[in-house]
């Protein structure tokens, strides 16, 4: 479709491990809509990271082209590509990577130290963020002094406070509980219906999946099927 705001055409990604070459993906085309929230699935191995971290602009592919809101990121330097990724992508990991050192919002502030904004305007855009997940009364607390889920969310306000045109979500829930997880994806997909945030999202779980728009599958860097999603 000639308004995605994500397109891939022909994208290919291969390592080499010694002699051998290893094909992650294989001619991948895709196309993701504004304001789009979707899954992507697939055994371990089948390429959904490296297809994410490639989107994402944390990686280049081997061959093919990408398009990102009109924009060629495969051809940028690796200079310009990171301004483009503090541009225009927010990451959610896993693991959250919070500095322990740093309350919430000066975590949240972080990826506003690239920026021109002064130090009262990182702040007041940082308690926006914490706002918007829900977590401004705790603005203050350093993440040993929060739950799973509230470090969670506070690695989503760091995501979301530049404003980014994707939001690029590697296994947010892996590592909570099913009602914290739960919690976590409601707020994924609120931020993709009442913000318009456009999210991708590597996952394992068919549960989390559901809270998508659609749902892709991956396997041996090749998609493989498509369905809706009941969320």
């Amino acid at each position: 479709m000639s308004d995605a705001l994500v397109s891939l055409r022909g994208v290919t990604k291969s390592y080499t491990r010694g002699k051998e070459t290893v094909q992650v993906l294989e001619a991948l085309d895709l196309d993701i809509a504004q304001g789009d929230f979707l899954a992507l699935m697939g055994p371990s191995g089948s390429g959904k990271t490296t297809l994410l971290n490639i989107i994402g602009g944390l990686d280049k592919p081997s061959g093919g082209e990408i398009k990102v809101n009109g924009e060629r990121i495969d051809t940028l330097s690796s200079g310009k590509l990171a301004k483009w990724r503090a541009d225009h992508v927010g990451f959610v990991f896993q693991f959250y990577n919070l500095l322990p050192v740093l309350s919430a919002q000066r975590n949240v502030e972080l990826p506003l130290l690239l920026t021109k904004l002064s130090a009262s305007k990182r702040k007041e855009h940082a308690q926006v963020a914490l706002d918007i997940v829900g977590l401004k009364d705790r603005a203050k607390h350093k993440p040993n002094e929060l739950s799973g889920g509230q470090a969670q969310r506070v690695a989503i306000a760091r995501a979301l406070v530049g404003d980014p045109t994707l939001l690029v979500c590697d296994e947010p829930t892996g590592d909570l509980d099913r009602a914290t997880a739960d919690e976590i994806l409601t707020l994924l997909q609120e931020l993709n219906r009442t913000h318009g945030k456009t999210i991708i999202m590597v996952t394992h779980d068919p549960k989390a999946a559901e809270y998508a728009t659609h749902t892709l599958h991956l396997d041996k860097g090749r998609l493989v099927e498509s369905a809706e999603a009941a969320g």
